[in-house]
C-alpha cells in the first residue's frame, strides 16, 4: 500500500493563483492606479501598432487595442475598459485623416463601426470573466477558511481525518491522524509501519474489521497502540466506504481519535458498580434503584432474599401483593405523592416475608439526578423495624401505666395541696378574726366604759368631756383599723390624684425622721425626677410610713434606712406587671434580715415577729393592698445579716388635662327642709335622724326602696333624699336614685354607704355625691350642702390637673 504525503498536494495551484490575484484584484484598485494601468495599456497598444505597421492607414489600425481593453477591463472593470475603445477610435480616425479634413469612404467607416461593436463585445466578455474570477477567488477563500476551521476543530478535538484510495491502494493521513497514532508528522510511511503501531493483541481484529468493511460492512473499531510512551493508549477508528455503480469499494473516508480517558472512565465505572453491588449485597437492609419510569433496575441480595424470588422476578415484583391489608391504602397514597413530588419520602408498613411472617419495614427513598440535574429515578433502602415496633408497643403500655399512676399521684398531691391551702386560708382568717376581735374589743371597752361613766355621772362636766374625748378617740381608731382591713382586701376607697412621688417623699421627710428617731440614720435617694403616678396621697404616705416604721424596728442603733426612688421601664411583662413605665419606691434597712419562713408570710394579716403589744401585723398587708389596688406590685428582698428592702412599683400616669369643676362653697345655714332618710339599720337610722334634726331639718324615715318611693311620690315637700347604697328588698340605693331621678329630676339625692363591693363601684359612676360611713355631723352637713348645690346654679371655673406638690 502506498502512503501519500499530504504536503505534496499544495504545490500546483500557487503560481496561477498569484497571477490571477495580480491581474484581477479582489478589491477595486484606487483611481490613480486604474488611470496608470489604462494609460499604460493604451500607449502599449499605440506603440505596438506603430512599431509593426508604422503610421500608414490601412488594415490593423485598431487591432492592437483589443488586448489593452481586455487587460484594463480585467484589472479595473468595464468602465475603465471603455477608455481603450475611445482611444482606438481616436487613433484610427487620426490615421485615416478624419482630423485633417479628409473624407472616409464607406469601407473605412464600416471598419470603425465593426471595431466599436467588437470592442463592446470584448469588453463585456472581459467584464464577465472578471466577475467569474472574483467569485471563484472568493469561493476559494471561503473554502480555505472552512478547511482551516475544520483543521483547528479536528486538531482541538483530537479527530484525525484519513482517506484510503482502495483501487490505487493510496492512504492519505492528516497530521492529527498521524499524531493520534504516534507516527512521524512528515515523511513517507509504509503499511507495515502502520500495522506495527497497533497492539499485537488487536492487529488481527483490526485487519478483519477493515476487510469486512471493504466487502460491504461498516468500519468501526477500537484498538490499543503498542509501546506508546504515555502508556496504554486507545484509538477509536471509524470510516465509510464509497462504492461505484457495481457496488465495489473505491474509496474509504474516516477518522480516528483517542478514547483513552473514556475507556479508563468505563473501566472505573465497571469497578465502581462492582464495588457498589458487593457492598449492597452485603448490607442487611433491602436496597433498590428505579428508573424515571418507576421500574426497578437494581435490587440487592437482601431484597431478593426477603421476596423469596429470583433476581429478575424481584425487579418486577408488585409489593401490593405483600402489603398488609390495613396498611395498603395509606402506603399507596404516600408512595404516589412521594414519587410525584420527586423529593425524599419515607414509608412504613407491614409486609409479608417469603416465610409468610408479617414484618414491619421502614423505607427511605431519595431522588437520583443525572449529570445535568435531571431526574432519573429513585434509590431506596428499607430496614426491618419489627423488633423496634414491638418494643415501642411495650414501652407505650408502660408509659400509659406510668402516666395513670403519675396522674393518680398528682391528683392526691393536688388534693393535699388544696387541703393545706384551705387550712392556711382558715388559719389566716382565724388570725384576722382574732386580731380584729381583739382590737375592736379594746376599742369597745373604751367606748362602753366611757358611756357607762357618762350614764353614771351625767352632771360631771369635767369627767364627761374626758370620757367623750376617749370614746371619740377609740371610734377613730376603729375607723382607722377598718381602713387598714379594707386596704388589705384591696377594697379601701381611694381618692386618686396625680402625684409627683419625689415631692411627696421630700414633703414627708420631717415626719419620717421623727418616726425613725435619732439612733438611726435616714437617707433620701430620690431619682424619679418628674415622673408622676395616679394614687391616693394619704394612703401612699401611710404605706411609706408603715415601711419606714418596720425598717426602724428591724434596724439596730447606728444603722441606716434608705428611701430610694427611680424610674423603671419594662420592655417585657415582669411577674404580674405588664410592660410599661413605672415608679419604684424602695425602703432599705441594714437590719438583721428575714428568714425564709418569715419572708414567705410577711404579707399575711396580723402576722408579726414583734413582741406582744408592739405591732398589729397589718402594716405590710396594708401596703400590699394599697399598692395592688393602685395597679402596682410589692416585692421584698432580704438577706440575713445584711438587711431588707421592700419595693413598691407604681405605674406612671401623666397629669390630667384641665377639666370643668364647680367652686366649693362652705356649708351654710339652710332653712328647714324636709329630708327623706332611707336606712335599713334602725339604730343607724335613729342616729342619722338625730344628726339631721340637730341641723334643723325635718326627717321622714323609710327602711326599703319601695317605702321611700311611696313617700316621695305622695309628698312633694321632700327636698332631699339620703339613702344607704345596700338595701334589702332587691333594690339598692342606686336603683332608688335612678328611679327618683326620672320621676322627680329636681330632687337632690345623697348616697351613703360603709360597703366597698361592686355596688359601691356602681355608685361612683353615678352623678350623685357619696358620703362614706362612718361620718361626723360636720361631714353630714357638708354632704347635704353639696347635694343641694348640685341642683342650684353654680359658677364654673377652670382648674388644671397639676400634680400634687
Amino acid at each position: 500500500m502506498k502512503i501519500e504525503d499530504p504536503h505534496a498536494k499544495a504545490g500546483g495551484r500557487a503560481w496561477p493563483d498569484t497571477v490571477s490575484a495580480w491581474l484581477i484584484p479582489g478589491i477595486p484598485p484606487p483611481a490613480w492606479r486604474a488611470v496608470l494601468v489604462t494609460v499604460a495599456a493604451i500607449l502599449a497598444a499605440m506603440g505596438l501598432r506603430i512599431a509593426l505597421l508604422g503610421l500608414t492607414a490601412g488594415v490593423g489600425a485598431t487591432q492592437t487595442f483589443f488586448p489593452a481593453m481586455i487587460l484594463v477591463t480585467l484589472y479595473a472593470g468595464w468602465r475603465w475598459g471603455l477608455a481603450p475603445i475611445a482611444a482606438g477610435l481616436v487613433f484610427a480616425g487620426w490615421l485615416l485623416g478624419a482630423f485633417r479634413g479628409e473624407a472616409m469612404n464607406r469601407s473605412q467607416i464600416a471598419t470603425l463601426v465593426l471595431f466599436v461593436i467588437s470592442s463592446l463585445i470584448t469588453t463585456a466578455v472581459a467584464a464577465g470573466l472578471r466577475a467569474s474570477m472574483l467569485k471563484l477567488a472568493e469561493a476559494r477563500r471561503r473554502q480555505s477558511e472552512a478547511e482551516s476551521r475544520l483543521q483547528v476543530t479536528q486538531t482541538s478535538a483530537g479527530v484525525g481525518p484519513w482517506e484510503w484510495d482502495i483501487r490505487n491502494n493510496i492512504l492519505d493521513l492528516s497530521l492529527t491522524a498521524r499524531r493520534n497514532l504516534g507516527l512521524p508528522l512528515e515523511g513517507p510511511l509504509d503499511l507495515d509501519r502502520l500495522v506495527e503501531v497497533i497492539h499485537p493483541d488487536d492487529r488481527a481484529r483490526v485487519q478483519a474489521t477493515l476487510r469486512d468493511a471493504v466487502k460491504g460492512g461498516h468500519y468501526e473499531v477500537e484498538y490499543r497502540l503498542a509501546r506508546h510512551p504515555d502508556g496504554e493508549r486507545w484509538i477509536h477508528g471509524r470510516g465509510e466506504v464509497i462504492r461505484d455503480e457495481a457496488g465495489r469499494g473505491v474509496r474509504m473516508l474516516g477518522v480516528n481519535f483517542e478514547v483513552t480517558q473514556r475507556r479508563r472512565a468505563e473501566e472505573s465505572l465497571r469497578e465502581s458498580e462492582a464495588r457498589f453491588r458487593a457492598l449492597a449485597d452485603s448490607a442487611p437492609a433491602l436496597m433498590w434503584i428505579s428508573g424515571d419510569d418507576g421500574v426497578r433496575i437494581f435490587v440487592n441480595a437482601a431484597y431478593v432474599e426477603f421476596a423469596g424470588v429470583t433476581y429478575e422476578e424481584a425487579l418486577v415484583l408488585d409489593w401490593r401483593s405483600r402489603l398488609h391489608a390495613d396498611d395498603l391504602p395509606a402506603i399507596l397514597k404516600a408512595q404516589i405523592a412521594g414519587e410525584a413530588s420527586r423529593r425524599p419520602f419515607s414509608l412504613q408498613g407491614r409486609y409479608r416475608r417469603a416465610d409468610g411472617q408479617m414484618r414491619w419495614l421502614k423505607s427511605f427513598s431519595q431522588p437520583r439526578l443525572g449529570p445535568g440535574g435531571e431526574f432519573i429515578g429513585f434509590i431506596g433502602i428499607a430496614f426491618d423495624v419489627t423488633e423496634a415496633k414491638e418494643a415501642e408497643a411495650k414501652l407505650t403500655g408502660l408509659n400509659e401505666l406510668l402516666a395513670d399512676r403519675v396522674q393518680e399521684a398528682l391528683a392526691e398531691r393536688d388534693a393535699a395541696q388544696a387541703a393545706l391551702t384551705q387550712s392556711q386560708k382558715l388559719e389566716a382568717i382565724g388570725q384576722l378574726t382574732g386580731g380584729v376581735a381583739h382590737d375592736f374589743n379594746n376599742l369597745l371597752t373604751v367606748i362602753i366604759g366611757a358611756l357607762d361613766v357618762l350614764q353614771r355621772n351625767p352632771d360631771d362636766d369635767k369627767r364627761r368631756g374626758r370620757m367623750l374625748e376617749a370614746a371619740q378617740s377609740a371610734a377613730r381608731r376603729g375607723e382607722k383599723l377598718t381602713q387598714h382591713l379594707l386596704a388589705f382586701a384591696r377594697r379601701q376607697p381611694l381618692n386618686p390624684e396625680i402625684c409627683r412621688i419625689d415631692t411627696m417623699i421630700a414633703d414627708s421627710e420631717s415626719l419620717l425622721r421623727r418616726a425613725v428617731g435619732e439612733g438611726v440614720d435616714l437617707v433620701l435617694d430620690l431619682k424619679a425626677g418628674g415622673r408622676t403616678t395616679l394614687t391616693d396621697s394619704g394612703q401612699f404616705e401611710a404605706a411609706l410610713l408603715n415601711l419606714v416604721v418596720n425598717a426602724r424596728d428591724a434596724t439596730p442603733p447606728g444603722g441606716r434606712i434608705t428611701i430610694a426612688s427611680q424610674g423603671v421601664d419594662l420592655t417585657e411583662p415582669e411577674s404580674e406587671l405588664p410592660a410599661g413605665r413605672y415608679l419604684r419606691v424602695a425602703v432599705r434597712d441594714t437590719g438583721a434580715g428575714m428568714e425564709a419562713e418569715t419572708l414567705e408570710r410577711a404579707f399575711e394579716p396580723f402576722y408579726t415577729t414583734k413582741p406582744v403589744g408592739k405591732g398589729t401585723g397589718l402594716g405590710l398587708s396594708q401596703v400590699y393592698g394599697f399598692v395592688r389596688q393602685s395597679g402596682g406590685e410589692v416585692s421584698i428582698e432580704s438577706e440575713l445579716g445584711v438587711g431588707t428592702s421592700v419595693a413598691m412599683m407604681l405605674p406612671v400616669r401623666e397629669a390630667f388635662s384641665p377639666v370643668e369643676v364647680r367652686a366649693v362653697q362652705p356649708p351654710a345655714t339652710r332653712a328647714t327642709s324636709h329630708v327623706l332618710l332611707v336606712e335599713d339599720d334602725a339604730e343607724v337610722g335613729d342616729l342619722i335622724a338625730a344628726m339631721i334634726d340637730e341641723l334643723g331639718h325635718m326627717v321622714s324615715r323609710a327602711a326599703t326602696a319601695d317605702e321611700a318611693l311611696a313617700i316621695a311620690r305622695t309628698d312633694p315637700t321632700v327636698a332631699l333624699v339620703i339613702t344607704d347604697v345596700i338595701m334589702p328588698g332587691g333594690k339598692s340605693g342606686v336603683d332608688l336614685a335612678v328611679t327618683l331621678s326620672h320621676e322627680r329630676p329636681e330632687l337632690p339625692i345623697l348616697l351613703s354607704s360603709g360597703y366597698t363591693g361592686q355596688e359601691l363601684v356602681r355608685a361612683h359612676e353615678t352623678p350623685w355625691p357619696l358620703l362614706r360611713k362612718p361620718y361626723a355631723l360636720d361631714a353630714l352637713a357638708q354632704a347635704m350642702a353639696d347635694a343641694w348645690d348640685r341642683h342650684a346654679p353654680a359658677k364654673s371655673v377652670r382648674k388644671g390637673g397639676k400634680a400634687k406638690g
